[in-house]
């Protein structure tokens, strides 16, 4: 599984998440590191930093800045599968570091780069 210029969106996460559908996250993938941004909804600004293992599996840490300018990092580990459709969804797991260090999971999708917004 390689990453690199793959383009995701939430396709469901859970009540204490703050990212939503129209939180859209931008891969980069060089070898087995990872990076990524993401933004949107009430996400102002965020970056990922983390591995991908032989497995496609992914462990990293995240942080990102709130529109009303609340800032917050955690950790997730997503696991690579396949919809109906044979679309690539991410389910993940994830816990804050900031604020009351709560978890959850989420799901991202895989979307065409032609359909994420400017």
């Amino acid at each position: 599984m390689h990453y690199d210029q793959r383009v995701f969106r939430v396709r469901q996460n859970t009540e204490n998440g703050e990212v939503g559908a129209e939180t859209y996250f931008r891969y980069e993938q060089t070898e087995d590191r990872l990076t990524g941004t993401y933004a949107g909804g009430t996400i102002a600004e965020g970056h990922l930093m983390g591995r991908v293992f032989p497995d496609g599996h992914l462990e990293f840490c995240y942080h990102h800045v709130t529109t009303d300018a609340h800032v917050r990092a955690g950790q997730c580990t997503s696991t690579p599968h396949r919809d109906e459709d044979d679309r690539l969804v991410l389910k993940e797991k994830w816990q804050w570091f900031t604020g009351d260090q709560s978890h959850g999971t989420s799901e991202l999708i895989e979307v065409d780069r032609d359909e994420v917004p400017d």
